[in-house]
């Protein structure tokens, strides 16, 4: 009975075959396995319209996807496709040197399956598997934490834009004046449920000014009023505002 072969080509020898030769075919057979656990293989993409296959060699050593990690090399005109033998189960970590701003696609060889892409600026990493589903194996991406690329210019706040980085130009820091808000929106102060809020905004045309508040909070039955002109607030007795009660009577009396 001959020899037969695994679906990444670890050679299962048969009881009685390759006699004298078992020595040799187990340290070929340990070494692969060492290659796809942790072995690295650099690979040039093809830059033409034939997908660069990725190869499965049974009993060798030479399959570019009998390693775990394989770097993707060469300059590329186009987009290009890079193959994976069907019917194949594994994971792979993919680096994608090639050069020129192309996308590079990883599939199965044949088939309808799942697809991984590198976008046409993403030079890094991805984790993949590979289902071994027959005749229409899948590639899937293996979501790992990586650095989020921030959105908007350098000097817009971010925030979480459904699962990604968002920035919008309305909100904006700068080192000098602080913190930004344009175009008349607010800055909006929620009360404890979140369903109503106290809102502040700028006036739909204004002269540029800024209010100073005072360095400690007033007394009772004092208010916040402009001090000296210039925008500096200060607590002042609301007594000092206009005519006493008394006086507001006497003149009610008066003049009816």
């Amino acid at each position: 009975m001959a020899s037969t072969y695994s679906d990444l080509g670890i050679e299962l020898m048969a009881t009685g075959e390759n006699a004298g030769t078992w020595g040799t075919k187990t340290n070929t057979n340990l070494t692969l396995i060492e290659q796809l656990t942790g072995g690295y293989v650099s690979q040039a993409v093809t830059d033409s319209g034939t997908p660069t296959a990725l190869a499965i060699d049974n009993g060798a050593l030479t399959g570019v996807a009998q390693n775990r990690v394989i770097e993707l090399t060469g300059s590329i005109s186009g987009s290009r496709v890079v193959t994976f033998p069907v019917n194949t189960e594994n994971f792979y970590f993919i680096k994608n040197s090639t050069s020129g701003s192309q996308t590079v696609q990883l599939k199965a060889a044949s088939g309808s399956g799942a697809t991984v892409t590198f976008a046409t600026s993403n030079k890094g990493w991805k984790a993949i598997y590979l289902d071994g589903v027959a005749t229409n194996t899948g590639v899937y991406e293996i979501e790992i934490d990586t650095v989020a690329t921030p959105a908007g210019s350098d000097t817009q706040v971010q925030f979480n834009n459904s699962g990604a980085f968002g920035g919008d130009a309305n909100l904006v820091w700068n080192s000098s004046t602080g913190l930004n808000i344009g175009s008349q929106k607010e800055l909006r102060l929620q009360d404890t449920t979140g369903g109503e809020y106290v809102g502040l905004k700028s006036a739909g045309t204004a002269t540029s000014y800024t209010m100073t508040l005072p360095a400690a909070v007033g007394s009772a039955s004092q208010a916040l009023v402009t001090t000296d002109g210039s925008g500096t607030l200060g607590f002042t007795s609301t007594s000092t505002f206009g005519i006493t009660t008394g006086k507001a009577i006497a003149m009610a009396i008066v003049f009816g």
